[in-house]
């Protein structure tokens, strides 16, 4: 997210200013000039909030060094001057990067706060605690401005939705949310629950394919090698002297000659399908069809699609609070699974026959086609005997159990169909080496080329 701060002028002379924030640079300046188009304004100045690197010094103390967010260099002045500070040098940072911290970072930084709310420490107290003792910088600095914004009486929720981009778009409307609500402490408890089951469940997601993945793809590189480069070095030496190759010998000889005569086109076929899924997967529609296509996976879609209805479930618990004010739980929990599918047919279908038609929970629901027979099921009995919200929470917990259980039977299913790949592998590659060795040459004139041959093969 991007900051930026204008000055303009009415009709009338009168000069206004405002800040507003957008997603990216070119967002924020096509709104602000959207903005003045619509109420007739001149613009006088646009600056964007930037970081700059300072170095003050206060009476004959040791100067000291930092950086602070503004939106010009008088503004940090200014602030060094009331702190009593001499501003000795002020600077925009030249490379304003600033790093996502680790969600493990996040995570510790919520549930630090529960913790302490529950202890009914107040929350101005809690933020200066974990500046103090937050190592990581993004981070830090991020509870720096808020600390500081929220000081000032600015709205909690507009002030975390800034830092999205630091928090995640979730995270930061959770967080915003709390401040305002009557239940602070729980919103943050279940917020941190829900970092830590979608950490958990990055982490054994990533275990279940990104390893056993790299491990094919290295073992694909292997054989590719070697029936690129080393097979044929010793079976183009019978082709040379007229010697018949057997089956499989011959077979592989083929590939390799065609890895080696087309290497550009092996390249592009391994390379560009990957990136264009990639590319295809960043646009709405792309992400909105693999979202689809995740939840009818074989086994692990199922897997996938229990753990979406579980953050579901978690977030509706946390939110709800009457049938009266269900629509927008159902909304935010929709958004918290991180499914563009899912969250459209909520939102698309689930809430607008509740909305325009009237139809209850469980009905919207079963027409969204995402929920599952069970879950739909437990929605209707707490439905009927009033109890939504804690069937939510019985589903999410029921879920949790069954998705960590099953998931890690297959990683270790995953684990042992890899080995046995590898097995096969190794297996015809061995086959192929040994059909080799069993070349016998047609006259007697080769026979020491070939006994020298398989000489260097055993």
């Amino acid at each position: 997210m991007v900051e930026y701060k204008f000055n303009a002028q009415k009709l009338n002379g009168q000069a206004i200013s405002g800040t507003l924030t957008a997603e990216s640079s070119s967002e924020g300046k096509k709104k602000i000039q959207r903005l003045a188009e619509k109420n007739q304004l001149k613009l006088l100045t646009v600056e964007k909030k930037s970081t700059f690197l300072y170095k003050a010094q206060k009476g004959t103390d040791k100067p000291i060094h930092g950086e602070q967010k503004a939106f010009n260099k008088k503004e940090v002045e200014d602030a060094l001057a009331r702190l009593g500070y001499k501003p000795l040098s002020v600077n925009k940072k030249l490379l304003d990067f600033q790093a996502k911290p680790p969600v493990s970072e996040i995570v510790t930084f919520v549930k630090i706060s529960a913790e302490l709310l529950e202890q009914k420490l107040a929350y101005g107290e809690i933020l200066t605690l974990l500046i103090n003792d937050t190592q990581n910088l993004a981070l830090k600095n991020t509870l720096k401005e808020i600390n500081n914004e929220l000081k000032k009486g600015a709205d909690s929720q507009a002030t975390f939705l800034k830092y999205q981009d630091i928090f995640g778009k979730f995270t930061a409307y959770m967080l915003g949310l709390a401040s305002k609500s009557g239940n602070m402490t729980e919103i943050y408890l279940a917020t941190a629950k829900f970092l830590e089951r979608t950490q958990e469940f990055r982490k054994n997601m990533r275990s279940a394919l990104i390893t056993p993945m790299v491990t094919v793809f290295v073992l694909f590189l292997a054989v590719l090698f070697y029936v690129g480069y080393i097979f044929p070095e010793t079976a183009k030496l019978f082709v040379r002297f007229g010697v018949e190759l057997p089956p499989m010998t011959a077979f592989t000889l083929k590939i390799s000659d065609f890895l080696m005569e087309n290497p550009l086109l092996v390249t592009a076929l391994f390379i560009i399908p990957p990136i264009a899924v990639w590319q295809f997967s960043r646009t709405d529609k792309g992400k909105y069809m693999i979202d689809q296509y995740i939840l009818k996976l074989p086994v692990i879609g199922s897997l996938i699609h229990k753990t979406l209805i579980e953050v579901f479930c978690r977030v509706f618990y946390t939110l709800y609070s009457g049938s009266a004010e269900s629509i927008e739980p159902i909304r935010i929990a929709a958004e918290a699974t991180g499914n563009a599918y899912f969250e459209d047919r909520v939102k698309n279908i689930a809430i607008p026959l509740m909305v325009k038609k009237g139809v209850g929970v469980t009905e919207s629901f079963e027409a969204s086609g995402v929920f599952t027979e069970t879950a739909l099921s437990r929605f209707h009995s707490g439905e009927e005997t009033g109890t939504i919200k804690n069937t939510a929470l019985q589903l999410a917990n029921y879920y949790e159990t069954e998705t960590v259980y099953k998931l890690k039977n297959l990683i270790e299913l995953i684990q042992v169909g890899i080995a046995m790949f590898i097995m096969v592998v190794m297996i015809l590659l061995t086959l192929v080496s040994a059909e080799t060795a069993t070349v016998r040459p047609k006259t007697p004139g080769t026979a020491a080329i070939t006994n020298t041959i398989h000489g260097n093969i055993a």
